[in-house]
């Protein structure tokens, strides 16, 4: 079974910019520091970006940044941009002899799907940097999404 890190590597990546949300942060930048493929961050932030959670600018001098304060910003926001679906699954196989079973399973797994989201929409990205002894740099005021622009070419004479 393979193991799905997307939700913790969005944390993360969320976290990194939330120490230093006045700057734009490379999905390049960002891999580096968590260990990764950059591709993966891009596909992470894309999931971020159209959950409201971050907001992006293309070019030489664009990148990603938080879209809202990490005190607004719960771990239940990144799980469901992230890893939208069902936490645990059944067998696809029917039979006779499980049907009670599932059904009741499907009960506990509704439950347990359940506990785990309130558990996450009772922590923001604030309280989880407090935790870790990070601290979330204040941010300067509501990011602007636009790059800077290209300095103008001098203007040169022939002689």
């Amino acid at each position: 079974m393979a193991v799905n890190l997307r939700f913790s590597t969005g944390i993360e990546a969320l976290v990194l910019m939330a120490t230093e949300p006045e700057r734009f942060h490379t999905s390049q930048a960002l891999a580096t520091v968590l260990a990764t493929n950059p591709v993966v961050v891009r596909r992470l932030l894309s999931a971020l970006s159209r959950a409201g959670l971050v907001a992006s600018v293309k070019g030489p001098s664009g990148g990603t940044r938080l879209a809202k304060s990490p005190k607004q910003i719960t771990l239940r926001d990144v799980y469901r941009a992230l890893d939208s679906g069902e936490l645990l699954h059944q067998t696809a196989h029917d039979s006779a002899e499980t049907k009670d079973l599932k059904k009741t399973m499907r009960g506990v797994f509704r439950k347990a799907q359940r506990c785990l989201e309130e558990e996450l929409e009772s922590t923001t990205l604030n309280q989880l940097i407090k935790k870790s002894g990070k601290k979330a740099a204040k941010p300067v005021a509501e990011p602007a999404v636009e790059p800077a622009q290209p300095a103008q070419p001098a203007s040169v004479s022939a002689h």
